[in-house]
C-alpha cells in the first residue's frame, strides 16, 4: 500500500511545483498583482470563478490572458456590451439549406476560460445567460443539455466607477463567483518596473515575444485538485467558518449576511490556499487569508453604513477581529 500512496505524494507535489511555476510565469507579463494571481490559482482549484474589480488600465485583461498563456488551456473572450443577446454567448441552433435541419453552433462559453469583459455592462438578460454555465458547467438550448469542457472557469471583469450605462450584476449572481478580487493600482516601485518594461518594448498584446510558456496543464490541474481535497479539515475550523458566516447576518452594519453557500466557499478557499502553501490541514490563518475575497461580494451593506464609509471589507475585518479564533 505504501507505493500508491508516495506515488500519490510525487503527483501533489509536481503539481504544487507547477502551479507556484505559473505564478512565476504570470510576472513576465503582469507586475505587482500577486493577490489577483494567487486568487486565479485558487479559484482553479477550488472548481470556482472570479469577479476581477478594478479600475480601467491596471491589467484585468492582461492577467487573464497571461494565465491563459501559462495554463495551456483553451481561452475566449466576450466583450459584454448592450446589445450583446445571450446566443452570442451561450451559442444557437442555425439552419443548415443542405441538410434541412438545425445543427447547434457552440458560443464562446464552450472553452476552458472565459474572459467575460465589463460584464456589468450589458443587460440582465445576457448577464443571467452565465448562470446556468456557471453553477451546472452545461448549456441548455431547445431543450437540450450540453456540456462544457473541463476545467471550465470564468473571469469576468467590471469597472467600480463608472456607472452610466451600466447593469450592476443581481445578488444572485453575484453569489456565482467563488471570488471577488479588487485589482488594485501599482505601487510607485512596481509602475516604474511597468513603464520599464514597455520602454523596453514589451507588448501586451503579444505574450509569447514576452517569453509566457505553457508551465503547467489540464493533467496538472485535476491532481492538484484530487489533493487539495484530501486537506484535512477539523472541527474546531469547520465552527469557525460558521461562526464567522453568521456573524455577517448579525451586523447591523449589513442588510444581507453571507449564505450557507458562502460559508462553503470560504471552506473550500482556505483548503485549497493552505495546499498552495504547503499544508495538508487548514488553520485558522488560511481562513482569514481568504476571508474578505470569498466573502465581500456576499453581503450588502446598509445605506446608512455606507453614506458613512463603510465597506463590505472593513465590516469582514471588524468580524474576523470579534469571532474566538480556535487553538
Amino acid at each position: 500500500m505504501s507505493a500508491p500512496i508516495a506515488d500519490s505524494a510525487g503527483n501533489a507535489d509536481t503539481a504544487r511545483s507547477s502551479l507556484e511555476a505559473l505564478r512565476t510565469e504570470i510576472a513576465k507579463a503582469v507586475v505587482g498583482q500577486d493577490p489577483a494571481v494567487t486568487g486565479l490559482v485558487v479559484a482553479l482549484l477550488c472548481r470556482g470563478h472570479v469577479l476581477l474589480e478594478g479600475v480601467p488600465g491596471v491589467a484585468k485583461t492582461l492577467l487573464v490572458r497571461a494565465l491563459s498563456a501559462a495554463l495551456e488551456l483553451d481561452t475566449k473572450r466576450v466583450q459584454f456590451t448592450p446589445d450583446l443577446m445571450p446566443s452570442d454567448v451561450t451559442g444557437s441552433l442555425v439552419y443548415d439549406a443542405r441538410t434541412t435541419e438545425f445543427s447547434f453552433q457552440p458560443g464562446p462559453v464552450f472553452t476552458n476560460l472565459l474572459l467575460a469583459d465589463e460584464i456589468n455592462r450589458t443587460p440582465p438578460k445576457t448577464q443571467s445567460s452565465l448562470l446556468e454555465a456557471m453553477e451546472e458547467r452545461q448549456v441548455t438550448v431547445d431543450g437540450t443539455p450540453r456540456p462544457l469542457p473541463e476545467p471550465f472557469l470564468v473571469a469576468a471583469t467590471q469597472n467600480p466607477v463608472e456607472y452610466e450605462g451600466t447593469y450592476p450584476l443581481p445578488e444572485a449572481q453575484l453569489d456565482r463567483f467563488l471570488l471577488k478580487l479588487n485589482v488594485a493600482l501599482p505601487s510607485r516601485q512596481d509602475e516604474i518596473a511597468v513603464l520599464t518594461r514597455h520602454a523596453e518594448g514589451f507588448n501586451p498584446r503579444d505574450l509569447q515575444a514576452a517569453g509566457l510558456q505553457p508551465v503547467a496543464g489540464p493533467a496538472d490541474l485535476e491532481a492538484a485538485r484530487v489533493s487539495v481535497a484530501k486537506t484535512s479539515v477539523s472541527p474546531e475550523i469547520t465552527s469557525y467558518v460558521v461562526d464567522i458566516c453568521r456573524a455577517t447576518r448579525e451586523s447591523p452594519s449589513l442588510t444581507l449576511g453571507v449564505s450557507p453557500r458562502g460559508a462553503t466557499a470560504l471552506l473550500s478557499t482556505a483548503r485549497a490556499w493552505a495546499w498552495l502553501t504547503g499544508r495538508d490541514y487548514v488553520i485558522p490563518d488560511d481562513v482569514k487569508a481568504l476571508a474578505l475575497p470569498t466573502l465581500r461580494h456576499r453581503v450588502q451593506l446598509r445605506p446608512e453604513a455606507e453614506m458613512e464609509g463603510v465597506t463590505a471589507d472593513s465590516v469582514i475585518s471588524a468580524i474576523l477581529s470579534n469571532v474566538p479564533v480556535p487553538r
